[in-house]
């Protein structure tokens, strides 16, 4: 019998051999199935991942994010920053990119999230100390290989303790061993489904703010609402998805799900590609709508969802509708707007839906 311990043995590397190896092994899986989340448990994330400069202004290139205050000092001062930030978007990524292996890896769609609120600035050169907590897991009626998991995410600045950044996302995650499914085809408990509803009554006018302050928005509003219309409107520019955004920028944030940068994992899969990551196509379709806006501060999401698969080649869009101006929050020379936000592909099919809401800066 051969000694498989001894260093010249067997020739791993002869074709013959090494197939024949490869079906005997075992796969060392990488993160969790369903049945690993319990309702209340707290899962620390190891990854120290520190926020970078250059890391900051690639995610802010390649996402067409190019306010300022976010690559000049001067601009950054004006803005009330203690030094160059950096971007909520890619903050935000990175601390949802480092829950990945433990949380979603296994795959599975992301059905949403919400409740993404920013509770201080980040610099770079801060490391990130995040936490999740299982809120909720539950059994999916329509698809018995699979159950839904809902987690509160942390991330904090590791040396001072302090809150970053805060939300609550829900995936669809693979189970272990299937579970008996009611035949019903029932979606209720999964992303919502609109084939069925109803096309509401929809306004005969749609309003386009004159500019991008915050008095635009209000006077817009108001016009809007005085003659039964809406304030809404679509962005220009759009933005092809490549390699770099598509696998590059999702690894630069230690997000290791396959479906990012594993084409032949994925080949087989109903996108038939590596699809972007939902962080990526939704900060693209950001870009957009706070190019035509004098952002100030981001303030919170809510009811994000993704809606359909974006994939390499596709192009990313954005549209916008106005829905609320509190010109009592903030300070004085800001006041918040509300936005509904939806994103879309070429075929003008949406990808990515939710609500902002944003300090802007009065005239």
């Amino acid at each position: 019998m051969t000694d498989w311990s001894a260093p010249d043995a067997i020739d791993c590397a002869d074709e013959r051999v090494f197939q024949t190896v490869l079906d005997r092994v075992e796969t060392r899986e990488k993160g969790h199935y369903f049945e690993y989340f319990a309702e209340g448990d707290e899962i620390r994330h190891g990854p120290g991942l520190v926020l970078s400069r250059h890391g900051n202004e690639e995610w802010m290139g390649q996402t067409l994010n190019h306010d300022p205050a976010y690559w000049r000092p001067d601009r950054a001062r004006e803005r009330g920053f203690e030094a160059l930030p950096a971007h909520p978007d890619y903050l935000l990524a990175c601390v949802m990119g480092v829950t990945v292996e433990d949380l979603s890896e296994k795959g599975g769609y992301f059905l949403g999230r919400t409740d993404v609120e920013f509770r201080r600035t980040a610099y770079p050169g801060t490391e990130l100390d995040v936490t999740s907590t299982v809120v909720d897991t539950r059994t999916s009626s329509s698809r018995p290989n699979y159950g839904i998991v809902t987690w509160e995410s942390v991330g904090r600045d590791r040396e001072s303790g302090e809150v970053l950044v805060s939300y609550e996302r829900t995936n669809m995650i693979p189970r272990r061993e299937p579970v008996a499914s009611d035949g019903s085809g029932a979606v209720a408990d999964d992303q919502p489904s609109s084939a069925d509803a109803a096309i509401p009554d929809l306004p005969s006018r749609l309003v386009t703010p004159d500019g991008g302050t915050f008095e635009d928005f209000r006077v817009a509003l108001e016009r809007a609402r005085e003659n039964g219309a809406a304030v809404a409107y679509r962005h220009e520019r759009g933005r092809t998805m490549d390699e770099r955004l598509v696998a590059g920028l999702p690894l630069a944030t230690l997000n290791t799900a396959r479906q990012h940068h594993n084409r032949d994992a994925m080949a087989d899969s109903p996108s038939g590609d590596i699809v972007a990551y939902g962080d990526v196509t939704r900060s693209v379709a950001l870009a957009h709508a706070r190019s035509d806006e004098a952002t100030y501060r981001e303030r919170r999401f809510e009811n994000e969802r993704f809606h359909d698969f974006v994939t390499l080649g596709d192009t990313v869009y954005g549209f916008t509708r106005v829905l609320d101006c509190d010109g009592a929050a903030g300070p004085d020379h800001t006041g918040a707007v509300t936005f509904e936000h939806v994103a879309f592909n070429q075929e003008q099919t949406p990808v990515y839906s939710g609500r902002r809401t944003a300090l802007v800066t009065r005239q």
